[in-house]
């Protein structure tokens, strides 16, 4: 993905700093101390290291403890007990598991076979990005939006499972006699559900609402949007892909657009009923907080 080249830089220091972590055996640095070395807002590091490197920094992480294992299997005699424990195993039965279950093979048996173990030693030395699908070019428009606000109900559990939140929004907007008032519905995610069990996704649902909100019950509440520059693409198709979506805005198109990201949350706005509209047709836009200093 040559549109990645500029940004690549800084995700090497990353990973160089993880490779250090992981040799020296030491603490791993958090996801605030990691997006302050590579020069990313803490809002969006984690969703920009995943779309460049095609990895989470969690599997980044597991790769290099494996990649140090398989090092030191090749490079010396110690026991597959020490290799282990040096690797960040707490176990040589947890690194002939993680072997078996990654490489399909045991210490032993990459032991006694040099070659397929360095092929694994190369494979692993690298993140696991695979290639882009040939798809159509992504159609972005940069715009300024109002600052909003609006009434936020916090989901937790499945991404499948939003419909429930957003009735009740609904329901709340009907007792108040404010359906009609309805502009938009609005979703702020708060991690990738591709990661995240259920019980941990956390997920804001929202109605813009045009007109005077009344005093909101418990566990409705406000939720103001900075607005400012923002990057906007149109996702057709399933909502669960939203994330994918997003994936390609990070790795294809701001690289090469000359503009920097804003510690802003990004959201959706969702144009578009799962009920009422085909899966396959559904609309949303993706917001993408932008620096006001970026280049137009």
């Amino acid at each position: 993905m040559k549109a990645n080249a500029a940004h690549l830089p800084k995700l090497d220091r990353v990973i160089a700093c993880l490779q250090q972590a992981v040799a020296s055996g030491g603490a791993l640095p958090d996801l605030d101390a990691l997006a302050a070395v590579a020069h990313y807002s803490p809002y969006h590091f984690h969703r920009v290291y995943r779309a460049m490197t095609g990895e989470t920094v969690g599997r980044t992480v597991q790769r290099l403890r494996l990649l140090k294992a398989l090092q030191r299997l090749r490079e010396s005699d110690a026991s597959i007990t020490e290799i282990a424990l040096l690797a960040g195993y707490d176990t040589p039965q947890a690194l002939a598991r993680v072997m078996r279950e990654t490489l399909d093979a045991s210490p032993t048996e990459l032991r006694a076979d040099p070659m397929l173990l360095a092929r694994h030693v190369e494979r692993l030395s690298r993140p696991s990005a695979a290639p882009m699908q040939a798809e159509a070019p992504l159609s972005v428009e940069v715009i300024t939006l109002e600052p909003f606000e609006v009434v936020a109900l916090r989901a937790q559990g499945a991404f499948d499972d939003l419909d429930g939140s957003f009735g009740e929004l609904f329901g709340w907007a009907a007792e108040q006699g404010l359906i009609e008032q309805v502009r938009q519905l609005v979703g702020i995610p708060l991690g990738d559900h591709r990661e995240l069990p259920a019980e941990e996704l956390l997920f804001d649902c929202a109605l813009l609402v045009a007109a005077e909100l009344p005093e909101l019950p418990q566990p409705l509440h406000r939720l103001q949007l900075a607005g400012g520059q923002v990057a906007r693409l149109r996702h057709v198709g399933s909502y669960a892909l939203l994330e994918d979506a997003t994936d390609r805005l990070l790795a294809e198109w701001l690289p090469a657009s000359g503009h920097a990201l804003r510690d802003a949350p990004l959201h959706y706005h969702f144009l578009d009923d799962p009920e009422e509209v085909p899966e396959a047709i559904l609309r949303a836009d993706i917001y993408l907080p932008l620096a006001a200093s970026s280049a137009g």
